[in-house]
């Protein structure tokens, strides 16, 4: 399991141009003088006893003059490098970053039995950074989601060195897509393939940050794992011209809802047009008019009941029992969907988190950072923010 395509270029195995000399210990070769005539050899880079070694440095192990490699451990205390050995058994090469401030001891086993062993310590960390959250998770969104459901991670720290992070996150998918990772800050990198994930996908997702370098003297802190799955395929679209929401599962018609947006006016009083997620879903929401306190015109509290979520500016589906009259023919909303509390039971139970809700008409467009807005920009304009560039899923 690797990369994202692109970014795998750095599991390809390396020739090495030049070996370092060491010292010999208990009658083993350390980090013998490579190439030219002579017996045969095995040489590992860095160099025996080197300190300070950056993270991301590869580990190299070498066989010259005829030598072949059986085995090749780097190991150190609670961490152990993985590598990859060339099919000539010639090549050794380290495929992951290393820990800081840690001691690593490599050992190279010969095809006659013979060791070569080494030992190098990488730079120490000042400070390091974590994952604060990974979407989708099982508390927030559960781990079957919808079609167009992002991968986000947010970061506890600041990323100086997006490159080396986002090099060292994959995707993998069961059917593989194209995809990219986009930047929105600093501590904010998301995923989305280029179309809709297809129906029925299980994804994983491996944050290998244990040791990469975010920025001066800062470390990842550990390496994360997820597994979700992509449900139906269920695609909903509305019109503010039509007043009417149809809801599609696997490319067939399963349900036509009358339904109120906004009523204008005022630029907050108009659903937002564009390719919206659902975001969640609750049971019961308080809702408060954004902007107007309690004795001022416009201002209300109201409960309400079966909501979906579609932006981060206020915008649900839900149920709307005081409008049913106007559903299906007028838009008489603050913003949201109006529907009847039939409708809305139906769709809350029917609705997956990531489950895109598409809405047209409004002269609102839905903005990209309101909510999960990923959708709004085109694939050219979601490349423009990806450090690594797109590339294809490696299959699971």
């Amino acid at each position: 399991m690797g990369h994202v395509t692109t970014a795998s270029a750095g599991l390809a195995l390396a020739l090495a141009t030049a070996c370092s000399a060491g010292n010999a210990a208990d009658g083993d070769t350390a980090g013998q003088a490579a190439a030219g005539p002579g017996p045969k050899t095995i040489s590992i880079l860095p160099a025996h006893n080197a300190a300070g070694i950056a993270t991301d440095q590869a580990v190299i192990v070498a066989a010259h003059n005829g030598a072949t490699l059986k085995s090749v451990t780097a190991t150190a205390s609670g961490a152990t490098l993985p590598g990859m050995l060339s099919a000539d058994g010639t090549r050794w090469r380290s495929t992951r970053t290393a820990r800081p401030g840690t001691t690593y001891t490599v050992t190279a086993t010969g095809a006659d039995g013979k060791q070569t062993t080494s030992t190098f310590s990488t730079v120490k960390a000042t400070k390091t950074f974590d994952v604060e959250t990974l979407t989708p998770n099982k508390n927030d969104t559960g781990l079957t989601v919808g079609v167009g459901m992002p991968i986000m991670i947010a970061f506890d720290r600041d990323i100086v060195d997006r490159v080396a992070v986002e090099r060292n996150l994959s995707v993998q998918a069961s059917k593989p897509v194209e995809g990219a990772w986009h930047w929105f800050d600093d501590r904010h990198v998301d995923f989305r393939p280029k179309t809709y994930w297809p129906a029925h996908t299980k994804v994983r997702v491996e944050a290998r940050l244990a040791g990469v370098q975010g920025g001066p003297g800062m470390y990842g802190k550990r390496d994360y794992t997820l597994d979700f799955k992509i449900g139906r395929e269920q695609i909903t679209k509305g019109s503010t011209d039509t007043h009417y929401l149809t809801v599609r599962r696997d490319g067939k018609r399963i349900r036509n809802i009358p339904m109120s947006a906004g009523q204008g006016g005022a630029w907050k009083y108009y659903t937002t047009s564009g390719i919206h997620l659902a975001m969640s879903r609750e049971p019961v929401t308080v809702m408060i008019s954004p902007g107007i306190g309690p004795g001022q015109a416009g201002y209300y509290r109201k409960v309400v009941y079966n909501t979906v979520r579609i932006s981060s500016s206020g915008e649900y589906v839900h149920s709307a029992p005081w409008s049913v009259g106007s559903q299906g023919y007028a838009n008489v909303s603050h913003g949201c969907v109006n529907i009847s509390p039939a409708n809305a039971s139906w769709f809350i139970s029917n609705t997956l988190i990531g489950d895109p809700i598409i809405i047209t008409g409004s002269p609102r467009p839905l903005d990209p950072t309101n909510g999960w807005g990923h959708w709004q920009e085109d694939w050219k304009q979601w490349l423009k923010w990806s450090s690594v560039k797109a590339g294809r899923t490696d299959l699971m």
